[in-house]
């Protein structure tokens, strides 16, 4: 994502490189990605509303969007137009008319106040400079007693190492992010340090930190 940063701000505009997890990948990504863990430990129920920051082509929020169910609604970010528009045609097969999507800024999701049960940033959170300002939107969006959920994978590489070195590893650990969380008034309720390998990589443990809306 860096590097698309990079090129937006020369003008230059990499629109079909570095499309990650297409949807011919999916069955393969859930040999790997402990989904039933995962939404167990949040509580998707029926009805609820929920967003997905960072969402590429629509993994994770076409599942969400089976867990909600039509009662429910998934507002589906990334700041790709082209993932978005890929995701938009797979709702649509699968009539999944629930599915919102959101072009993000880099600062700020563009999620509606004050509406939201859940917001999921799964492996996009390190790629965030200005997580503090986007921690800020997400608490605004939530209901009172809503909840953000941060999934990342830690490399074995760069544990104990600066946030910037982990960062710059596309990787990052949870003592940073449960700081960053507190500081921005949520309150950790639960985490879990072991979710699996991420794509099968024991060098790259994923992790989750669940987190409630204070006052």
């Amino acid at each position: 994502m860096r590097f698309f940063v990079i090129c937006l701000l020369l003008g230059i505009y990499p629109i079909q490189s570095f499309s990650q997890y297409k949807e011919m990948d999916w069955k393969e990504r859930d040999t790997w990605m402990a989904l039933d863990t995962i939404f167990t430990a949040i509580g998707i129920d029926k009805g609820d509303h929920v967003a997905d920051i960072g969402c590429h082509e629509g993994y994770l929020s076409v599942r969400l969007a089976k867990k909600v169910e039509k009662d429910g609604k998934v507002y589906a970010v990334d700041l790709r137009t082209d993932r978005l528009e890929t995701l938009k045609t797979i709702a649509k097969e699968r009539k999944l008319d629930h599915i919102k999507t959101i072009v993000g800024d880099y600062d700020n999701p563009n999620l509606p106040k004050g509406q939201l049960d859940t917001v999921i940033i799964m492996d996009t959170y390190h790629e965030m400079t200005d997580y503090m300002e986007i921690l800020k939107h997400v608490k605004k969006s939530l209901k009172p007693g809503g909840q953000i959920v941060i999934i990342e994978k830690l490399k074995s590489r760069i544990v104990g190492k600066s946030r910037d070195e982990q960062t710059d590893a596309h990787s990052l650990g949870p003592e940073y992010v449960e700081k960053e969380l507190n500081k921005a008034g949520f309150k950790i309720r639960y985490q879990n340090n072991d979710l699996g390998d991420w794509e099968n990589d024991p060098d790259k443990v994923i992790w989750m930190l669940i987190a409630t809306k204070g006052k």
